[in-house]
């Protein structure tokens, strides 16, 4: 399956869309927003999300250049390759590209978004570099990419934030489903695409990395929920993230300085690459960004949600759920239209109401599927995807199930 399947099922599933309004809905405005939101999409692809990257990417490629020429890429590879090994078996063992997806991970984590994206990028031109077939995503690169797509955070800040300026009498009461329901994607990524590629995940050592993550995880929403403060959860994220984040800088210069290498030669060497970078993936996000721009503008989500609420309904299910879909369905899509459907759902539903809340928790359950698909493969040219967003989607559903059912434990 490749991007060309998806991107021209955008277009056309949008052109039916926006027909049916105007044949049988009479909206005459509907073939105008498509078109402005087609015009508007290429825009923000180019000017809010390619030439501010190219800055990020120029700076912390120079950063990794300095860590990997002072062995720090290196050290850490060798450290989790006992793990990574077993579930990326294609990548030789202390290849570099084993510690640039370790620090992409870390960074996604923390919610360091900035600096995750450099770092995924360099974890995803590594990859490339060991894949034999350049426009075919590799089984590492897929594992890669599904992973990622599952989106775990470990603190989501920026949703707790918007909370707290929409009026949440508790704006971190979310933080535990966030967490449950976006480990409950990383886990159904990690196993159907272990399924897929034959990856044994009963073998001791992938047991024990992930029991050791599992234990932090559980070890971090204890102190959360019991040893903090409210205030003291805010001030501890902001601080602890921002401090690993500054922390990854100084520790990169004084370890370059310590191994006498030329810092400042390194860095320029390696921030060479953020424009070149910047500059390929735009025709891929145009492309992508355009075409999620006409399946939105089209009206199509609104069929999708008005269809689910019609089944669940003549199944006698509980159908409160269903007015935060939008946000659930734009995920995969747009991260700054799901966050605008999770800001709307809380204006429109309350701040602390079920649907407020269950909007929250899908925003923070899964990444943008389609958007790091667009990215990380444009950035390297592939463009024969194979299974990577089938199983996106699959990681995204299973952080929308687990964030509707431990809603409904938590907040009904």
């Amino acid at each position: 399956m490749t991007l060309t399947h998806f991107w021209t099922a955008f277009f056309l599933v949008g052109f039916v869309a926006a027909l049916g309004q105007f044949v049988f809905g009479g909206d005459t405005e509907v073939f105008k927003r498509v078109v402005d939101g087609m015009f508007d999409s290429a825009r923000i692809a180019v000017m809010e999300i390619a030439l501010p990257l190219a800055g990020v990417m120029t700076f912390w490629l120079g950063i990794l250049a300095i860590a990997e020429k002072a062995g720090a890429i290196g050290a850490i590879a060798r450290f989790i390759s006992p793990f990574f090994s077993r579930i990326f078996p294609g990548v030789p063992k202390d290849h570099p590209a084993t510690g640039h997806m370790v620090m992409n991970f870390s960074a996604n984590l923390l919610g360091l978004d900035n600096a995750a994206t450099p770092f995924g990028l360099k974890a995803m031109e590594s990859l490339q570099s060991i894949n034999p077939r350049k426009e075919e995503a590799s089984d590492a690169q897929i594992m890669f990419l599904v992973l990622h797509t599952s989106g775990l955070t470990l603190i989501p800040l920026s949703i707790m934030a918007q909370r707290a300026i929409l009026g949440a009498a508790n704006p971190a009461d979310i933080f535990i489903p966030c967490l449950i329901a976006t480990y409950a994607a990383t886990l159904v990524s990690l196993t159907v695409v272990a399924l897929k590629q034959k990856i044994d995940l009963l073998h001791p050592v992938v047991l024990a990395w992930l029991g050791t993550i599992t234990a932090f995880v559980a070890a971090l929403i204890w102190l959360i929920t019991t040893g903090l403060t409210k205030p003291q959860v805010e001030v501890f994220s902001k601080v602890f993230s921002n401090l690993v984040l500054f922390g990854i800088v100084i520790g990169a210069l004084l370890l370059g300085l310590k191994k006498k290498i030329n810092v400042y030669d390194a860095f320029i060497e390696g921030a060479k690459g953020g424009i070149t970078t910047a500059l390929m993936i735009i025709p891929y996000l145009v492309g992508m960004l355009v075409a999620i721009g006409v399946l939105r503008n089209s009206g199509v989500l609104g069929y999708v949600v008005a269809a689910f609420a019609w089944f669940f309904g003549a199944l006698g299910v509980d159908t409160d759920f269903v007015a935060s879909l939008p946000t659930a369905l734009m995920k995969p899509i747009s991260g700054s239209g799901s966050r605008a459907m999770m800001i709307d759902a809380m204006k429109t539903y309350g701040v602390d109401s079920f649907v407020g809340r269950l909007a929250c928790i899908f925003q923070g359950s899964a990444d943008t599927t389609f958007y790091i698909v667009a990215l990380y493969f444009g950035s390297v040219g592939i463009t024969k995807t194979r299974y990577a967003i089938p199983f996106g989607l699959v990681a995204d559903f299973a952080g929308v199930v687990a964030a509707i059912l431990i809603a409904y434990a938590m907040f009904r």
